[in-house]
């Protein structure tokens, strides 16, 4: 144990941390959610990123309270477990968020091994995507600096691709290409509010990532004064890119177009004139989708050792390795269930069923903020106002209700499964309770040397 009371390194300073939010927040849905939102919403694309951006700052802000008030690995989970002292509601908080992160990693392999990598070379889907999170894995046991010092340079990558995107879009508007008009047209059905709320629900998803940075606080340096700063600047950061990225694919192609397209950014690049070549595009694309896929991976291995550590999982799971000090039978475990769910999953499913339990992760956080106010630490910690949790409570309600009947099926049976998961564990536990019980009242064995 390390003077901070934690057997995790504190590896991670506030540069190292903003880069890890913000690599995990654009992640691979920029790359391809521009067209699908275009299908949506029409040419206002950006009207459901903005509210999307407000959902997830408002949430945010119960994270940043409640980190910084309890910085342990575990996020969620450990927030639950304070606030309702229910050994069931914090397993299936965490469970929620275990399973959020495990079928993310899965789903960003299967779009891995899919059509960007096949740009570059013939691929096996359920060869590669397995492979893949083998290299992932890698990378999160030899350490949690080495994994976000490997997030900041994919961080620099699919950033540069972003960037290289306006900035062609903004010299085509220097010379009188697009049309700006496009920003004001709403859908061809022409239920424009309907529209916009409905494709903020597909917005959301490009902003979550920003809740797997609580998992890994036990490894952030000075975390009360780290942890809002960062998190608030990544988020923001990526809205901004976003509301940018979303007007600037408006501005250069219409809807239609966009929403048809398989690779809508390299297409408003060549509409622009400045021609990119497919390869190097598809290279982007693929960087951030490892970053994406590494950073959840973190967070779900430390989410089952903080779950494990709190007696909610077998210790097995605390395990660390003695000179890395990462958690490695919890990396393991997550890493072979995502390799499971990369090669008998479907990945539209997989992310939709993601933002399910996340929107059930984020209403147990928002309440967990308002029911621990009275509880008082010796540590300055981030507060905020109490009406923001409250709206944010509100919005993972609009959001919650917009949810597909298949989505409610699939995460309806995941839930019964982590239901049951608890009480075979909690009937063991109690065996085990009762049997040390049991030796302790018989006494010491007299029969030795008899």
């Amino acid at each position: 144990m390390s003077q901070s009371g934690s057997r995790l390194k504190k590896g991670m300073g506030g540069l190292l941390l903003f880069a890890f939010i913000l690599g995990d927040v654009l992640g691979a849905g920029v790359y391809a959610l521009t067209g699908t939102l275009a299908g949506e919403a029409g040419g206002i694309t950006w009207a459901p990123v903005l509210i999307a951006l407000i959902m997830a700052l408002l949430t945010a802000g119960s994270y940043a309270e409640l980190v910084t008030k309890y910085p342990k690995a575990g996020g969620a989970s450990v927030f639950a477990q304070r606030a309702f002292r229910q050994p069931i509601i914090a397993f299936l908080v965490g469970y929620c968020m275990l399973c959020a992160g495990i079928v993310s990693v899965g789903g960003l392999a299967i779009a891995f091994a899919g059509d960007y990598l096949s740009t570059l070379m013939p691929v096996v889907v359920p060869i590669a995507a397995p492979l893949f999170l083998l290299v992932i894995a890698l990378i999160n046991l030899r350490g949690i600096t080495e994994s976000v010092r490997s997030n900041l340079v994919m961080t620099i990558i699919e950033v540069s691709g972003l960037v290289l995107v306006l900035v062609a879009v903004a010299l085509a508007m220097g010379d009188g290409l697009g049309d700006t008009s496009r920003l004001t047209q709403g859908p061809e059905t022409g239920r424009t509010a309907a529209a916009v709320f409905g494709a903020a629900l597909l917005a959301f998803y490009s902003f979550v990532g920003f809740e797997t940075s609580a998992n890994v606080a036990e490894e952030v340096k000075d975390v009360s004064r780290v942890y809002p700063k960062a998190l608030f600047f990544a988020v923001t950061s990526a809205g901004i890119v976003y509301l940018l990225i979303a007007m600037a694919s408006s501005i250069m192609l219409p809807a239609d177009e966009l929403a048809e397209s398989s690779g809508p950014l390299l297409d408003v690049v060549n509409a622009t004139g400045m021609e990119v070549p497919g390869w190097a595009f598809a290279t982007i694309a693929l960087v951030a989708i490892a970053n994406g896929a590494l950073m959840t991976s973190i967070m779900s291995s430390r989410l089952v050792y903080g779950m494990a550590d709190q007696g909610i999982l077998p210790s097995v799971f605390t395990k660390v390795l003695p000179n890395r000090r990462t958690p490695w039978v919890a990396i393991i475990a997550t890493t072979g269930l995502s390799a499971i769910l990369s090669v008998v999953g479907e990945l539209q499913l997989l992310a939709e069923t993601v933002v399910l339990f996340l929107l059930f992760v984020f209403i147990s956080t928002n309440l967990a903020v308002l029911v621990l106010r009275k509880d008082k630490v010796e540590h300055d910690h981030f507060t905020i106002p109490a009406f923001i949790p409250v709206l944010a409570l509100i919005s993972c309600l609009v959001l919650l209700i917009q949810q597909t009947a298949a989505v409610w099926a699939l995460g309806g049976i995941l839930l019964v499964v982590g239901v049951i998961l608890y009480f075979i564990s909690h009937r063991v536990k109690s065996r085990e309770k009762t049997a040390k019980e049991q030796i302790l009242k018989s006494g010491p064995d007299t029969t030795d040397g008899i």
